[in-house]
């Protein structure tokens, strides 16, 4: 209902005006708009629960205060892997910190600020002033402190790893030597020699405390000789994959003695500029009702998130990332028990251990593209083109022919079991499709960047990997089509016959991947590829309630369901061959009204299907829920809730990342969507990325795109504007 004004006496409508005025001017917006996902709380912490993340890509800091004003913060790493058992990705320490007489106790003027366009984290109250951050260049933690009044400072690292725990050996902290040109603090985690897998066999990882004007006050702890108004100290990380011990601690002194002559000036200059530049590839801010700024802060956050552990040695994890924290409510079932069962975990347990599952891995990536955030994706990329050459030796081992292929769940390192078609069904085996997926996401990084050295180091690789595999390991049916049996359709229905998802993936992929320039595939790759896609069978459809629909897989529907997902939809996203702009658009629309699961949150990716498929009121619920989902344990907005993984979970945000971006810009080819799935109640600021490096970014106003700059210029002529939905 459009809103009618009723007349206004003179008077009182000045009255009015003049107090509009002085609320603007009392809460003026933030001049950068970046600023308005900012972080502030006003209200000391209780424990880790209460922690805001910080990060640099690699090292990250889980950092909250205690009711007595002390400052605290996890340090992780992304190849900080342990020993345990499920190869855990844990923490390298804890640090405190203890201002005296402490001046956030108490304080009515308390801050705890996260800003974002910086990267740093301001604490303050009772006239003093902490600085936190992570240098985006170097792996190192800075603390800066001022205050009115001179303070004590003692920083302490707190006991974590202090005894052994089965495999796990305890952490080591050096003595004071009489050689230390300054009083240092630095420990370390080495793991088993032996009785561990070899890739995780005398990794080193830990830290050196450094705090000029300090003394050493005990084994743990640097202590100010006297009360000052200011106050540094610097934390050192180093991981090391193998190698002696003394190679490891000399390693960390180079680093150490380099930030002793740091010019922290420089510096702070430098890293502020990375994160400017980051912040400026691109942009999503929505507005219009009371949902849509916690949806737009949702999204910014996660990015963040993102960044702050996505250039490290290894990908992303979905459960938790770098972030765990303590988690004494944690609960476990026991069947036949209805009650939950107390499992208090610390910062160093997670749900679903230290594996990577593909499908939960996959949700933090595919957003990159559209922002822009390239680099983001390199450790993802790099990790699995490593594990081919191991694959491909256990493929030739198992099977006695060529290709590979990635298990749905494995460990950094790779590796593949021998499977039989006798073999009983389980979620993931008989299941062969995460290396066609990534094929298509490094294809669709090719398109944004049209990087050639990187086809040539990693998409083709791993796309002739994976084609090669499904090539030579399945038979042909009478008919000369390729056979896929038995194969799971994902984890949903186990040993199956030409599952949705695969040849989804071989009709998406195959012609885009012919389409790629001479220079590089070969000639008989290239006739190898053209005889598979003539040898597919076409994606399996049916009829449900009268209505056509494609189906999970081929054949008689009559395999229990196993999971709660989707696989028919994989013909939707991730294999775009049915959405906005396409043929047939009619049978996936029925398709997706028609499914038997219908969730969201978590890895379920109801939003996105919703937005490829032009349905805005349902993108746009599902995304609400998605990215306002904070788990109710954890205090800042971007924790997400565990659903079926682990808090904070990072499926959640990434879908949710993902579908925002969809519902403004879909891409196929050279045409380019915009407002495919756009609810006309929200308006919009947006700065996107988009295929043969183009940048797409306007304003959304009322349902209509109200400004509109596409670089290079040239592309304005693909775009299609739809209309926005109610």
């Amino acid at each position: 209902m459009p809103l009618r004004l009723l007349p206004v006496p003179a008077l009182l409508l000045g009255l009015v005006c003049a107090l509009a005025t002085h609320a603007r001017a009392a809460n003026p917006a933030p001049a950068d708009p970046l600023a308005a996902s900012d972080v502030t709380w006003t209200e000391l912490g209780r424990d880790s629960q209460d922690s805001m993340p910080l990060g640099n890509g690699d090292l990250g800091l889980n950092v909250w205060t205690e009711p007595n004003g002390d400052l605290l913060f996890y340090i992780s790493k992304t190849d900080a892997w342990s020993e345990a058992p499920n190869s855990e990705l844990v923490k390298l320490g804890r640090i405190r910190v203890t201002l005296t007489p402490n001046p956030f106790a108490g304080a009515k003027d308390f801050r705890h600020h996260l800003s974002l366009r910086t990267a740093e984290i301001l604490v303050s109250g009772g006239g003093a002033r902490l600085k936190l951050w992570v240098d985006a260049h170097s792996p190192v933690i800075r603390a800066e402190i001022s205050s009115a009044r001179p303070l004590d400072l003692a920083v302490t690292l707190d006991p974590w790893r202090t005894e052994p725990k089965g495999k796990v050996a305890a952490d080591v902290v050096l003595p004071a030597t009489p050689a230390e040109a300054a009083p240092v603090i630095t420990w370390y985690h080495r793991t088993s020699a032996t009785g561990v897998p070899a890739a995780l066999a005398n990794r080193t990882f830990g830290a050196t405390l450094l705090a000029p004007g300090l003394q050493r006050a005990s084994l743990r702890e640097l202590r100010s000789p006297a009360p000052a108004t200011t106050h540094r100290f610097s934390v050192v990380a180093l991981a090391s994959a193998s190698g002696p011990l003394e190679t490891w601690l000399s390693s960390l002194e180079t680093l150490a003695a380099a930030e002793r002559t740091a010019d922290l000036p420089a510096a702070w200059s430098a890293h502020t500029a990375w994160w400017d530049a980051f912040w400026n590839r691109s942009h999503v801010r929505i507005s219009g009702d009371a949902t849509a700024a916690a949806v737009s802060q949702g999204y910014t956050l996660q990015r963040f998130i993102t960044a702050c552990a996505g250039r490290g040695a290894y990908p992303i994890k979905f459960n938790g990332s770098i972030f765990v924290t303590d988690n004494p409510g944690n609960t476990r079932r026991e069947k036949g028990n209805p009650n939950p069962i107390p499992a208090p975990l610390n910062a160093d347990e997670r749900m679903w251990g230290g594996r990577y599952w593909f499908q939960n891995t996959r949700p933090m990536y595919w957003p990159r593209l559209a922002a822009g955030d390239y680099d983001l994706m390199l450790p993802l990329f790099r990790m699995y083109r490593d594990q081919l050459a191991v694959n491909t030796a256990d493929i030739r081992k198992h099977y006695g022919h060529d290709g590979a292929y990635f298990q749905e769940t494995a460990p950094f390192w790779g590796g593949l079991p021998k499977i039989t078609p006798e073999e009983p069904g389980v979620y993931t085996k008989h299941y062969y499709l995460p290396i066609i997926e990534l094929t298509a996401l490094m294809l669709d990084y090719h398109d944004h960047t049209g990087d050639d050295a990187f086809a040539r180091e990693f998409l083709l690789p791993v796309a002739t990997a994976g084609l090669t595999f499904y090539d030579e390991h399945f038979p042909r049916s009478p008919d000369g089509k390729l056979l896929l049996e038995p194969v799971n359709s994902i984890e949903m229905f186990w040993k199956v016959r030409n599952p949705a998802p695969d040849l989804a993936a071989f009709h998406f992929l195959l012609p885009r991947l012919l389409a790629l320039p001479p220079a590089l595939i070969d000639t008989p790759t290239r006739a190898r590829w053209t005889r598979l896609l003539g040898e597919l069978p076409q994606v399996p459809i049916g009829e449900k309630n009268g209505r056509r629909v494609l189906l999970p897989y081929e054949g008689e529907q009559t395999a229990p369901a196993k999971n709660t997902e989707v696989p028919e939809l994989y013909a939707v996203y991730p294999f775009r061959l049915y959405g906005v702009g396409k043929p047939d658009l009619p049978l996936a629309v029925d398709t997706f009204a028609a499914r038997a699961i219908k969730r969201t949150k978590c890895w379920h990716q109801d939003a996105i299907w919703a937005a490829c498929l032009g349905l805005a009121a349902e993108a746009k619920k599902d995304l609400i829920a998605t990215l306002t989902n904070r788990d109710p344990r954890l205090r800042f907005p971007a924790f997400w809730e565990k659903g079926h993984d682990y808090a904070p979970d990072q499926d959640n945000g990434g879908n949710g990342e993902h579908a925002l971006q969809l519902m403004l810009l879909q891409t196929e080819g050279r045409a380019l969507h915009l407002l495919p799935a756009w609810p006309a109640g929200w308006n919009a600021d947006f700065k996107l990325r988009a295929p043969y490096n183009t940048t797409v970014e306007g304003r959304v106003e009322a349902g209509k795109i109200t400004t509109l700059k596409v670089t290079p210029e040239s592309r304005r002529a693909d775009v299609v504007i739809h209309s926005a939905n109610p």
